[in-house]
């Protein structure tokens, strides 16, 4: 975890080293800085954090395609990235309140928190609805998308000072582009971990189911367990939202 953490940093500063050779005029470091992004952006999301639990403990749970967690795990990141670039856009008073609290949003903690309980127990009613004998079978991928969504509201403390460091020096084009390098990286990791899920879902039904019946029990009790989980989560925001 400490070289992780020491890479991150050695990234961070070639991105901001970048941004300061486009400032004085050199604007092929903006590619070099773009390339740091994406290596960070994926060696970021990796650290704790960032939606991965939720969005593994869904895919776990639920049956999909190997598209749709690509899918949730890219609407999850942009929306992470997304949100904190909308933030210093819409001022930097606005970031003064918003960051107040080392770099972290409690409102967006919270609000983030709230819908992801909401949808998880949702998903709890609909798996033990599931689990009857002549309950219903069908899927909502919906449901995958909105819920990675919301997960991704908590806004990227890192983006946000990204985004501050360049319009500070009047590189908003520039800004944007290594904030879109770095939010890719991050698609890659998160994405890859929904993939994870979804491919260890059917390796344990193709592996511990012997029968349809069987199959169908193990499935809800992944389909249960995940969004148990997911419920877990929300509240693990909301109550770290109310401690700071």
């Amino acid at each position: 975890m400490h070289d992780l953490i020491a890479l991150q940093r050695w990234l961070y500063e070639g991105m901001a080293s970048g941004l300061r050779d486009v400032a004085g005029g050199s604007w092929p470091a903006l590619v070099a800085a773009m390339a740091a992004a994406v290596l960070f952006g994926i060696l970021h999301a990796m650290m704790p954090g960032h939606g991965k639990t939720v969005l593994f403990s869904y895919h776990l749970g639920q049956k999909g395609s190997l598209l749709s967690s690509i899918a949730n795990g890219a609407i999850l990141a942009l929306t992470h990235v997304g949100i904190a670039v909308l933030l210093v856009l819409a001022g930097f008073a606005v970031i003064s309140r918003a960051f107040a609290y080392g770099g972290r949003t409690p409102q967006f903690e919270l609000a983030s928190g709230f819908f992801v309980v909401l949808i998880g127990g949702y998903l709890v009613w609909r798996a033990v609805r599931r689990a009857a004998p002549d309950g219903p079978h069908g899927q909502s991928p919906q449901k995958g998308r909105t819920l990675a969504f919301v997960t991704g509201l908590v806004p990227c403390p890192l983006t946000t000072f990204i985004m501050s460091y360049a319009l500070a020096r009047g590189l908003l084009a520039a800004g944007l582009a290594v904030t879109a390098a770095m939010a890719a990286g991050m698609v890659l990791t998160i994405s890859a971990v929904a993939v994870l899920a979804t491919l260890s879902r059917e390796r344990l039904l193709s592996f511990f189911s012997r029968t349809e019946g069987a199959r169908r029990w193990l499935g809800c009790v992944l389909e249960i367990g995940g969004a148990t989980l997911v419920v877990l989560f929300g509240m693990w925001l909301i109550l770290g939202a109310r401690a700071a």
